[in-house]
């Protein structure tokens, strides 16, 4: 089933309103979220909706809340997130980070005290839109445990890479685990397996089985103890240039909430030599996507590189939705 970009956001628009956010918050949350299903990220887009949904219900996400500014070091500052919905912070402190770059060729803002941010590779965007180089990551509820561990002591800790391309950047979105949540539920929700091993079942042993791992929260992290190496780092760093929650303390929370989130911009744009680097990237790029590939027609593309083509074929198809999340949204 697909529904047109227009409709999926006017109904996202109809509910926010309906909860009630001010028409500018419900119209650009709506957006956030339209935008994520549009560009293939399903996972966190409309499947999402209803976990934010349910989350204003038990409290975590205040809606009237705004970010506010703790403290200002130059071009770094900290907000205090006050719990209001991840995603308008997010996009908040992104857009304040940019605006530092222009100023002073690059913007830090750590954030502590937000929800959620939904997919992240939007704030990415944002910064490839403004010639900037953008870096940002987030801790999360302990959902992984450390390699060589059971229990989830570490959260699998998103992080996201954008670099400027033209109309198709570079955009690197990847969790710290396998497979992020969303996408083991997706999966589960199908009932399909996945396509590589992505955690343990109560046996202890590896799967494939997104329910399984669902089940006992042993997701494996990217790179094995490499990944969890860097879900550690990325956890401490925020928490610490945010002076906010580690996921050790957002876990003895009733709810995912009280999470720390780093958003970097560095603008190409204050740089002399920008077109030669510039034409270094797409040259890079080029060079990549000649390695010969595996599997017979299946080229090599750079990440990002595929969005592009699923939000023209889903803006001009419609977007390919769950019916049964979907109708959920329409009942709401």
């Amino acid at each position: 089933m697909r529904v047109s970009y227009e409709t999926m956001y006017r109904e996202f628009v109809r509910v926010l309103l309906k909860r009630g956010f001010t028409k500018k918050k419900a119209e650009l949350s709506a957006r956030l979220y339209a935008d994520a299903s549009r560009d293939g990220v399903y996972t966190h887009g409309l499947n999402r909706f209803p976990k934010f949904m349910a989350s204003i219900d038990n409290g975590c996400v205040d809606i009237q809340a705004e970010p506010v500014q703790k403290e200002s070091f130059g071009f770094f500052e900290r907000y205090d997130g006050r719990r209001g919905p991840g995603n308008l912070n997010a996009y908040t402190c992104m857009e304040r980070a940019i605006r530092l770059a222009k100023e002073n060729a690059i913007g830090c803002v750590a954030l502590s005290n937000t929800n959620h941010w939904m997919r992240p590779g939007n704030y990415g965007l944002m910064a490839a839109e403004e010639n900037c180089i953008g870096i940002l990551w987030t801790n999360t509820v302990p959902n992984m445990p450390p390699w060589g561990g059971r229990d989830a002591r570490l959260g699998n800790n998103p992080v996201v890479l954008a670099i400027p391309h033209g109309d198709t950047p570079v955009l690197v979105d990847v969790a710290m685990s396998m497979f992020s949540y969303g996408k083991l539920e997706s999966y589960a929700r199908m009932g399909k397996e996945l396509p590589v091993d992505g955690g343990y079942n109560r046996e202890q042993q590896i799967t494939k089985n997104a329910a399984e791992i669902l089940e006992t929260h042993q997701c494996i992290p990217i790179g094995y103890w490499k990944g969890s190496g860097l879900s550690l780092a990325l956890d401490l760093i925020a928490a610490t240039l945010a002076g906010g929650c580690t996921s050790r303390m957002v876990g003895e929370l009733p709810g995912e909430t009280a999470l720390s989130q780093v958003f970097i911009a560095i603008s190409l744009d204050s740089f002399g030599d920008k077109e030669t680097l510039l034409a270094n990237i797409h040259a890079t790029l080029q060079d990549m996507k000649t390695s010969a590939p595996v599997a017979e027609g299946h080229p090599v593309h750079y990440p990002g590189e595929n969005m592009m083509r699923t939000r023209k074929e889903n803006m001009g198809k419609g977007i390919p939705v769950d019916e049964g999340v979907w109708q959920k949204i329409l009942e709401m």
